[in-house]
């Protein structure tokens, strides 16, 4: 619903409700839509595939874009790069976005490798409703980056990069076939990285509250575990909301405790699974009788009465307006998956 109402304010469309019969439609709002940036030599391209093998989204990057797809404005962007002219960022954002609004990327979701590269690029992607949900900055010291790059190969076939030092490959077709990368000698790197560095802070006025830095100056695998870690996140939002909390743990780890003074700071219900049993029992209904028996003989009380008293209380207008914090239920797995089947899901 909030991503809908995002688009909705960006795009303001004439039919609002068509709009959004569209969307939810097309959209896959639990999809990934993640930018991963950074310098040259950082590892943007290795995160990427990386993710794309994880999370089964589709990698979009330049080279993808200019030598991979059938876009309608491919063309127009090769006769750029043909005369060696720069591409405006304006095409570049309706190249991706063109690839966005394909069946495959609204399903599985997208990566978006090195773009935007300054603020011009990320407010035009925004003013065409590409808004990222991660945003990963790998970093690492210019001296490091410089010397990743002087021993930087790649495979034309899978795209993947390799090092002559750090991370060379034991299949011998692939050494056979890894090439050097144009035009990235170690004069050309260093402009390259003081282009980086002057537009970062732009990029990162933009992003901020989606952004994570992360360093690319450790083993590998660290870094991946890292990025995978935080675009499984998920962000909370600024817009109000009806608190329902759970609380669990052993006895005497002290839940009540905590649930009433949450209760009594942000006011909003204290629902103690076993006292509500007991004044259940203490309204003396059939239903309070048929409890006391199984309370009598030591017996638990069955899920099904329990899951019944609990869904008419947490409906109750209180709980519905203030929210509610409940403890001492569920104790198992069966428990918790009885509350999710309720449509009650903790937030």
């Amino acid at each position: 619903l909030q991503n809908m109402l995002e688009e909705l304010i960006i795009h303001q469309p004439d039919d609002p409700i068509q709009f959004m019969i569209n969307h939810l439609k097309q959209n896959n709002d639990d999809a990934p839509r993640i930018c991963v940036l950074g310098p040259p030599a950082s590892g943007k391209t290795t995160v990427a595939l990386w993710l794309c093998k994880r999370l089964d989204a589709i990698r979009i990057s330049r080279q993808t874009l200019l030598f991979k797809e059938a876009l309608v404005l491919t063309g127009e962007a090769k006769a750029y790069k043909e005369r060696k002219e720069k591409i405006p960022n304006a095409l570049w954002a309706n190249l991706i976005q063109e690839r966005l609004s394909n069946v495959d990327c609204i399903k599985q979701g997208w990566i978006l490798e090195g773009f935007p590269e300054n603020q011009e690029q990320a407010w035009i992607l925004q003013s065409s409703g590409i808004i990222p949900r991660h945003v990963v900055v790998l970093y690492a010291p210019d001296t490091v980056l410089i010397e990743r790059n002087s021993g930087k190969r790649i495979d034309p076939i899978t795209e993947e990069v390799y090092h002559t030092t750090f991370d060379w490959p034991r299949d011998m077709l692939i050494q056979e076939r890894l090439v050097v990368p144009e035009g990235l000698s170690e004069q050309e790197i260093s402009k390259k990285l003081l282009e980086y560095h002057r537009n970062f802070p732009g990029i990162f006025q933009i992003y901020q509250k989606v952004l994570k830095s992360i360093n690319a100056d450790q083993p590998s695998m660290d870094v991946l575990s890292q990025v995978l870690t935080y675009v499984q996140t998920r962000h909370r939002s600024a817009a109000p909301f009806t608190p329902r909390i759970v609380f669990c743990g052993p006895p005497g780890s002290g839940k009540s405790l905590q649930a009433a003074l949450l209760a009594q700071k942000y006011g909003v219900v204290n629902i103690c699974c076993g006292q509500l049993l007991k004044e259940i029992v203490a309204g003396k209904t059939k239903l309070g009788e048929l409890i006391k028996t199984y309370i009598d003989s030591g017996y638990p009380v069955p899920d099904k009465l329990v899951m019944k008293i609990l869904t008419e209380r947490l409906n109750a207008l209180d709980c519905m307006t203030n929210g509610w914090v409940l403890h001492g239920f569920p104790k198992d797995v069966e428990q918790g998956e009885q509350l999710q089947e309720s449509h009650f899901v903790p937030n």
